[in-house]
């Protein structure tokens, strides 16, 4: 098993690097704004590979054991303490928590005149919602069953809160490192550690698989990445000097 890893592994890498490849020889007849956003385009093109593989993994059916193994590590070595954290965590990647944050943050940035930002959290929330349903309509994965959980409607795969969580916070970290440049890459770590928090809760509470929340962060990292590279033409680079300003 650990070499079929490894050179799954490797092979994953591959893909990136040539995809990586091509992109960099054609980037030159490309409008100019994707050129200078090699790293947000090499971000796409990863989370496209690993969620792809993933999504592979669970229609073949081949990550049950792995699955359930990892499931069985979270539950043993994360204290019964922090249940009530990771429970007030995971409310926060519900969608009676994120809708109404999203709708706020959309009208937010249209009152402020930030039309593009605010296509872009409105949506990159959107996209998530629907892609989600419909993955999990399609999928219809069992839920975990290990240990008494709670009940949740809905298939297993992909986690919605996972994926939302993700979709949400990286949109806003891409408008506020749009909007505010000098903030560096905190918007963005920031939003990592909540999509993070959020997906380990699903795990801890028992209602997903592993491969369940890793597919999630990579679609809903996804979304307003390539929603950003591919409609607004631009993401914002750590370096600019002013904030970034659209037609």
């Amino acid at each position: 098993m650990g070499y079929e890893w490894a050179f799954d592994i490797a092979k994953l890498g591959a893909f990136i690097a040539c995809a990586y490849a091509i992109f960099r020889a054609y980037a030159r007849h490309w409008p100019a704004p994707w050129s200078r956003r090699r790293l947000a385009v090499l971000g796409v093109l990863t989370l496209t590979v690993v969620g792809t593989k993933v999504i592979e993994d669970v229609l073949a059916k081949e990550s049950g054991p792995v699955d359930e193994a990892l499931l069985w590590f979270v539950r043993a070595h994360v204290p019964a303490v922090l249940d009530g954290f990771f429970a007030f965590v995971t409310l926060s990647g519900s969608a009676a928590f994120l809708a109404p944050v999203a709708v706020a943050g959309t009208l937010v940035l249209l009152w402020a005149r930030r039309r593009p930002e605010a296509w872009l959290l409105g949506s990159s929330a959107i996209a998530a919602a629907l892609i989600g349903w419909a993955v999990k309509a399609v999928v219809g994965r069992a839920r975990p069953a290990l240990w008494e959980a709670p009940w949740y409607w809905g298939s297993s795969f992909p986690s919605g809160h996972a994926l939302n969580t993700a979709a949400l916070s990286t949109a806003a970290a891409l408008c506020v490192m749009r909007i505010w440049p000098r903030a560096g890459t905190l918007p963005m770590a920031l939003a990592a550690t909540w999509t993070v928090l959020v997906a380990l809760s699903r795990l801890v509470i028992g209602v997903h698989w592993p491969s369940d929340v890793l597919a999630a962060i990579c679609l809903g990292a996804f979304i307003p990445l390539a929603i950003s590279v591919v409609f607004t033409g631009r993401v914002p680079a750590v370096h600019d000097k002013r904030p970034d300003v659209m037609p």
